[in-house]
């Protein structure tokens, strides 16, 4: 499943850690909530869920200017994955797969072409830092 993370947003936090990690200027967050790709041994055909997922790491993706990261999970208690606690522990193969997905879904024929990058893959540790600022600038956007 292909979804987002409740009250967060990719906006200057995220932004920030972005430009710091990767060297790069004039990076704005998307606007939009932080992205999860959960991986798990499960079929699911439909969308409007919520399920909970721990997440293992991440994909720096830099689409345009904009950081548009996406946190990559596991399904809880999953028979596959759910033994897996780091993006290490996923074989390269399937990372390869994530990074081309990620890289070529939002290319279509009649759409001018995008600059889109996955600067690198990290950890479970910076996982958890990307979603703690994209929670902080959810609370500065939104409060509550």
């Amino acid at each position: 499943p292909y979804g987002f993370l409740p009250q967060t947003l990719c906006a200057e936090r995220v932004a920030e850690l972005c430009a710091q990690r990767t060297g790069r200027e004039g990076i704005v967050g998307d606007g939009d909530p932080m992205d999860v790709c959960v991986l798990t041994e499960k079929e699911i055909s439909h969308s409007d869920l919520l399920l909970t997922a721990i997440p293992i790491g991440g994909l720096r993706m830099i689409d345009g200017a904009e950081a548009d990261d996406k946190i990559l999970a596991v399904l809880q208690d999953d028979a596959v994955y759910g033994r897996l606690h780091d993006v290490s522990q996923i074989p390269d193969s399937l990372v390869d797969r994530l990074r081309h997905y990620f890289l070529t879904y939002k290319q279509a024929p009649d759409r001018a072409a995008r600059v889109v990058e996955i600067t690198h893959v990290y950890g479970r540790d910076e996982a958890r830092e990307v979603i703690q600022r994209s929670a902080e600038d959810y609370q500065r956007h939104f409060g509550g």
